[in-house]
């Protein structure tokens, strides 16, 4: 069954090595025969939320910058990814404003019932991605029906792009999408 897959890779750097992860990770759900979008929010505006709720009421946010548009794919998809380098032990701070801003998922409903989680970090410790697990389950609580499918750590990548050097991550990512 096709399902509609929105991937979003939060990662504001060039060369990213969770924004390939990523793309590899589209590939795979490409082949499967799913709908998917891929989203980056490097050269998106994305302000802070300002906690007025208003969003609960008119199913939007009142702030005018990209999030709107972006909670809509949310809403509208089956499945979203999330692709984000670790940094300082956590997610990046514009997929935890993005997180934020998506209260008015709330208020309005989603269809997304599946969710997967990309990491990438310099650290090469197993467990570096239990903050972000964290992180994100606290997200995944928020809703019913909705729950964490599966994730990709990625560690050990120091430098950009570092990642196309390690075919594992790649066909691992490529695995992520192909069996969503």
């Amino acid at each position: 069954m096709s399902k509609k897959v929105l991937i979003i890779s939060t990662s504001l750097r060039t060369n990213a090595n969770s924004e390939i992860l990523a793309k590899e990770a589209e590939k795979g759900a490409r082949d499967a025969g799913h709908n998917v979008e891929f989203v980056s929010l490097k050269d998106k505006d994305i302000k802070f939320c300002k906690g007025c709720l208003a969003c609960q009421k008119t199913g939007k946010c009142v702030i005018d910058d990209d999030v709107n548009e972006i909670t809509e794919k949310m809403r509208n998809s089956d499945v979203i990814v999330w692709a984000t380098p670790i940094y300082y032990y956590e997610m990046s701070g514009q997929m935890k404003t993005l997180i934020d801003r998506a209260n008015s998922l709330f208020a309005t409903g989603k269809n997304f019932t599946e969710t997967y989680v990309i990491t990438t970090s310099a650290d090469s410790s197993k467990g570096i991605v239990q903050t972000v697990l964290n992180g994100i389950n606290g997200w995944i609580a928020c809703f019913d029906n909705l729950k964490l499918s599966g994730y990709l750590e990625a560690g050990g990548l120091d430098n950009s792009g570092d990642v196309l050097l390690r075919k594992d991550f790649l066909e691992q990512a490529y695995n992520l999408g192909k069996n969503i």
